[in-house]
């Protein structure tokens, strides 16, 4: 099982997610905030962030990373993404990267985040989500 998380209502109407090891970020509906749909795709960009850290500080130094925008197609007649758009982007600008030492970061790029991307693993297949709801009174 991963780790446990949990949302908390607040009285302003937005909600507050946390998990047992202390993270913490505030997500609704109102301008500002994520949205739960938000939040998928940051959790992609996130993973694809962190599975490429390594690919990319080995080549370029420690500290530089990749900007990672997501963007969905979204089906309202059924509440549902229907796919994800994902843009990696490195700037290696100031390293002096020949063509084909570009060619091998961005194979070693795509390699570390087919293999190290869990969300992205989840988001391919089809992922059952099983719901209980308890009512305390």
């Amino acid at each position: 099982m991963g780790k446990r998380l949990w949302v908390e209502r607040n009285k302003d109407g937005s909600w507050d997610a946390f998990s047992d090891d202390g993270a913490h970020i505030k997500f609704g509906k109102d301008r500002g905030q994520f949205t739960p749909g938000d939040l998928m795709k940051v959790a992609l960009a996130g993973c694809a962030a962190l599975s490429s850290q390594f690919a990319i500080e080995h080549t370029l130094g420690e500290g530089k990373g990749a900007k990672i925008v997501v963007d969905g197609s979204y089906d309202p007649e059924n509440d549902a993404y229907t796919g994800f758009d994902e843009q990696v982007v490195v700037d290696a600008s100031d390293a002096g990267l020949s063509d084909e030492d570009a060619e091998k970061l961005k194979e070693r790029i795509t390699r570390h985040i087919d293999k190290g991307c869990t969300v992205k693993h989840t988001y391919v297949q089809e992922t059952p989500v099983r719901m209980n709801v308890t009512i305390k009174h």
